[in-house]
């Protein structure tokens, strides 16, 4: 070894370095969770990161593990019952979804047995080219809009 290094001091060639291995990090990744909807305990009023609170000062997008601690409820507040912050939310997944055209609601409790459709079956579950059962039978909705799909559905907000 003592060799080797009076050879590379002579001749001045250097040791050839082993190559590190680098850690490549991963993108983080937002959960689908990060997206959930809380509602509240207390008056049921529901927070949508998609919505955020800009009257409140909170961007949409903002995920409800992002809010500050200092949250209130904003309708609580309001109505005088208290001051309830994040402890007071649970999270909350819309169980009904109401059609934009002719406020048909699908509830995934009854789900539509008499298409085939088993209660309990979530909205997600349904198949892309689900069409909305009432319009589909208006001939005027059809001959002037096409058919209502999934897409023409939002949550109701109970």
């Amino acid at each position: 070894m003592a060799k080797a290094v009076e050879t590379q001091k002579k001749t001045g060639a250097k040791k050839a370095k082993k190559p590190v291995a680098v850690k490549k990090k991963r993108a983080s990744k937002k959960e689908p969770g990060s997206l959930m909807r809380y509602k509240c305990r207390i008056c049921g009023y529901v927070y949508s990161p998609l919505r955020g609170e800009p009257h409140n000062g909170i961007p949409a997008g903002t995920p409800f593990e992002d809010l500050p601690d200092t949250y209130l409820c904003p309708v609580c507040g309001f109505e005088g019952k208290g001051k309830i912050g994040k402890w007071g939310f649970e999270e909350w997944r819309p169980t009904r979804y109401i059609c934009s055209m002719c406020d048909y609601i699908y509830d995934e409790k009854r789900g539509e047995p008499h298409r085939g459709i088993k209660a309990g079956t979530k909205f997600e579950d349904l198949p892309e080219d689900y069409v909305c059962p009432v319009c589909a039978t208006d001939p005027k909705i059809v001959l002037r809009y096409g058919n209502v799909l999934k897409q023409g559905f939002s949550p109701l907000y109970e």
